[in-house]
């Protein structure tokens, strides 16, 4: 995998039978007079996003939390809830743990897990739900579809209904 933006490949000496090419190689093509542009600049890739809880968490001090960041998912946050046994017993609770991996922030919490957001408004987690998937599907769990009898077109949601479904 290329780490760095391409560079011109230096001119490779030409070879010869004695250095045992078994076929003709072309001549190198002369270099361009100047780089032609990046037709496409690089994006940086955002992995956190800040939130605002619509109520808050309270913690047992009676403080409330609203603004805070989550990261993308990966693989693993999705898979290793599935081995945990509160999800084998009741898979709701699966957005519970997914949560509680993917929330960076929270407030001034010094640390964000599931026996946070299991103590959340249902507003809260709902909001959170909402927000994983946005952030996670980068809008392509809709697609734009038309009825088969009238030719109105309506999308449909492709997306699974809950977190860690597609």
């Amino acid at each position: 995998m290329r780490r760095t933006a391409a560079k011109a490949p230096a001119a490779a000496p030409p070879q010869t039978a004695a250095a045992g090419a078994d076929f003709p190689r072309s001549a190198p093509a002369a270099a361009p007079a100047e780089a032609p542009a990046d037709p496409a600049p690089r994006r940086e890739l955002v992995t956190e996003f800040p939130f605002e809880l619509p109520r808050g968490y309270v913690d047992e001090s009676g403080t409330v939390h609203r603004d805070g960041v989550m990261r993308l998912s990966t693989a693993r946050d999705e898979l290793v809830p599935l081995r945990d046994v509160r999800v084998q017993e009741n898979p709701a609770y699966l957005s519970v743990v997914l949560l509680g991996r993917v929330i960076t922030r929270l407030g001034t919490l010094t640390m964000v897990h599931d026996g946070i957001v299991e103590n959340m408004f249902a507003s809260d987690l709902a909001f959170l739900q909402d927000f994983y998937r946005q952030i996670n599907a980068e809008g392509h769990t809709r697609a734009a579809v038309q009825c088969p009898h009238c030719s109105e077109p309506f999308e449909v949601e492709l997306g699974g209904s809950r977190l860690g479904e597609s």
